[in-house]
């Protein structure tokens, strides 16, 4: 019985296989919390941080915020170090009328692609 159940397993993982290597991996894009000089409000969940010109991240938070998109500054804490490379490794602090600041874990962390960043560009 259990040669049967092995040799499924087996059969199932070799025909999975080629779908899963087929995927394509994003590369991780990881930035120093220190080497952020500036940021862009998209909604009440998604901030895009700036590095420089080409390296511009975008942070999607656990919750919404209801102060962010009128916040004038506000930090980026990462956690277990100074870099942040996925979701979980960082945390948006922001100005908050009622208890004097928002604590808002960020659940994913992307770099931006260069078409990303032209289309923006057009935006303004």
């Amino acid at each position: 019985m259990r040669i049967l159940t092995a040799s499924t397993a087996l059969c199932v993982l070799l025909a999975t296989a080629p779908a899963l290597a087929a995927e394509p991996k994003t590369p991780r894009a990881c930035f120093n919390a220190q080497d952020i000089n500036g940021f862009n409000v998209i909604d009440d969940r998604t901030v895009d941080v700036s590095i420089s010109p080409r390296n511009v991240y975008r942070l999607t938070l656990f919750a919404p915020s209801r102060d962010i998109d009128s916040a004038m500054q506000l930090g980026v804490e990462a956690r277990g170090g100074s870099w942040i490379c996925a979701g979980l490794d960082a945390t948006i602090i922001v100005p908050d009328d009622r208890t004097g600041m928002g604590r808002y874990p960020v659940t994913e962390v992307r770099k931006l692609t260069p078409e990303e960043l032209q289309a923006k560009r057009s935006k303004r």
